[in-house]
């Protein structure tokens, strides 16, 4: 916020009083080289500390370092008593973790305004208009079996509450009772907000026999990752210094969601502050394997997904923790373009790179969800619109699609059985910034800091205690230059992406390349394509669902859903169920 300072006296002003005393002056004093350093050290010194303040007050700029009027005019300011004392400086503004900072990442290498100068055009002249996205209708009467009713699509669903074939009610009644029952097993659930899903089920059922249908997401039970806020509940990160923190305002994904007619059934397990499967009740299982974790960190998302304890769930990426619980938990998931969906009342890990997205049983399931909460929110300085036009059917032969060298031969061939052509990507680039170490840093100062400075940590715990503890302090030691270096060096792997990916809108990638395309903000999908042995070498090996990753050219986020719904339209490897929680 910027204050109203005095204004300084103007040279002709100033000159025109004491022009003839100052130039006497200057005539007659001649201050040595060693003076005029130490004159000089003291003025920068002054107007250090007043940068540090934050506000460049004229009487703030250093007394004994500005012992002359013409001198001090030169700095812009008036003359100083040589007796006067540099102000103490104003208390900083204390942070917490979601404050942003002042510059904003955006994924597209030519900035903002040129990405929006760059969708009008190409989209006759609205970039910023929502399509909907239609269901079928439903035939014949509901399932009977509550299990099948679980693990149904939202699209499904979507069309049994529409046609009053089912009530929301008795959705929620049945997700309910498989998170109270499957949760003691799976760890999935931070908070089961059993009162509150039941209130907001029966106002769907009430809007709906009003007329009132609200789309696609209307009485459907969801849940979210526990870095959300939501007022009234608990938001733990995971971590169990808040286990007991209640929250008193609401994300902005949960306000959109509310208003698209979802019904909240609980808070989802995050690995602590946001890493891996571990939390502090212990570690989230996977569904298809109870010997190992989800992965994480949205590590509830993933395995109450996949459990059919919620027919979606919300989830966050910083580098990878959407797209590697979706991989280990068979579900299809959508790690959208950087900024396409607001973080507000979200845990920060890192203001350029954090992402927010749908993990869901189907592709369209992600397109409905994703079609409800993307958008531009003046809460988040780094939100964007950007069009989202999915296509149920589209044309193949028009999708530029290329393959990585790991990517899964099998799907890449199911692919030209749609009528794909896709060719061999080149060689892509690689590199590394310190943003994520740096921003955690700085988002987690609260929490590590006291008065300036860390905690110390004390020398009885053990290494992983050690490592837990170290973990948002390694950003203090990276300098400034060294941040802004890195970050310089960021756009021009952003630049080397872009100039990789002018000729193809995806490509199938094995591993899911989350470290690069983490920071250079691209769209990912995770999609099952067979079934069989994962780690066959593990001592555990579970046959489940084996899952590959598409990723998109930015904002190419509909297109990704598109061609992952085709291919599933042909397929049922989206479909099946772990058999531990059927």
């Amino acid at each position: 916020m910027s204050q109203k300072q005095p204004q300084p006296k103007s040279r002709e002003r100033h000159e025109s009083r004491t022009g003839h005393e100052s130039r006497t002056e200057h005539q007659h004093t001649k201050p040595s080289q060693e003076a005029a350093a130490v004159e000089r050290r003291g003025f920068l010194k002054a107007a250090a500390t007043v940068a540090a303040a934050g506000a460049v007050a004229p009487e703030m700029l250093g007394a004994a370092s500005v012992p002359h009027p013409s001198r001090a005019s030169a700095f812009g300011v008036g003359p100083v008593s040589p007796v006067q004392q540099p102000q103490e400086a104003p208390p900083l503004v204390p942070l917490g973790n979601g404050e942003p900072p002042a510059m904003h990442f955006q994924a597209y290498p030519g900035g903002t305004g040129a990405l929006m100068e760059k969708l009008w055009h190409e989209t006759g002249g609205n970039p910023f208009e929502r399509t909907e996205i239609p269901i079928g209708p439903w035939t014949g009467a509901a399932p009977a079996d509550e299990v099948e009713l679980a693990f149904l699509p939202v699209h499904r669903q979507a069309a049994l509450i529409r046609e009053r074939k089912i009530t929301s009610e008795e959705l929620t009644d049945i997700y309910l009772e498989r998170l109270k029952r499957l949760d003691p097993v799976l760890l999935c659930a931070v908070t089961i907000l059993e009162g509150r899903a039941r209130e907001e089920a029966r106002q769907a059922d009430a809007d709906l026999r009003d007329g009132n249908w609200r789309g696609p997401l209307h009485g459907i039970p969801y849940g979210i990752k526990d870095l959300f806020a939501v007022s009234g509940t608990r938001t733990t990160w995971g971590a169990a210094d808040f286990r007991t923190r209640f929250t008193r305002e609401d994300s902005e994904v949960a306000v959109r969601l509310r208003n698209a007619g979802a019904v909240l059934t609980a808070k989802l397990a995050t690995g602590e502050f946001a890493r891996g499967d571990r939390w502090y009740r212990g570690r989230t299982l996977n569904p298809w394997n109870l010997d190992e974790g989800s992965s994480g960190s949205s590590a509830g998302p993933g395995s109450a997904t996949a459990a059919a304890c919620v027919a979606f769930a919300i989830g966050t990426e910083t580098q990878g923790s959407i797209v590697s619980p979706s991989r280990r938990c068979g579900l299809t998931a959508l790690r959208p373009t950087f900024g396409r969906v607001s973080r507000y009342g979200g845990m920060v890990l890192s203001w350029s790179m954090d992402k927010t997205g749908p993990m869901c049983r189907s592709a369209l399931d992600c397109a409905l969800v994703f079609n409800a909460i993307h958008g531009a929110d003046e809460k988040d300085p780094g939100s964007v619109t950007t069009p989202f036009r999915f296509d149920a059917a589209p044309d193949f032969a028009a999708l530029r699609i290329g393959y990585a060298d790991d990517a899964p031969e099998s799907f890449v061939e199911q692919l030209r059985a749609l009528g794909a052509d896709p060719k061999s990507m080149p060689e892509l680039p690689d590199g590394r910034s310190n943003a994520l170490g740096v921003e955690s840093a700085a988002a987690f100062d609260f929490y590590v800091a006291r008065d300036g400075e860390p905690d110390p940590i004390p020398d009885d715990l053990d290494e992983a205690e050690r490592r837990r503890r170290s973990r948002f302090r390694g950003g203090r030691d990276v300098s400034a230059l060294e941040f802004v270096q890195s970050q310089r060096r960021r756009l021009v792997l952003i630049k080397q992406m872009a100039e990789v990916m002018q000729d193809f809108d995806i490509f199938v990638s094995g591993s899911g390349l989350v470290g690069l395309t983490n920071q250079t903000g691209h769209p990912a999908v995770v999609v099952p394509y067979d079934f069989g042995v994962r780690n066959p070498d593990a001592d555990s090996p579970t046959e489940m669902p084996l899952t590959t990753t598409l990723i998109g050219a930015l904002f190419a986020d509909d297109k990704l859903l598109s061609v992952a719904h085709a291919f599933q339209q042909g397929t049922d490897w989206h479909q099946r169920r772990p058999a531990a929680v059927s």
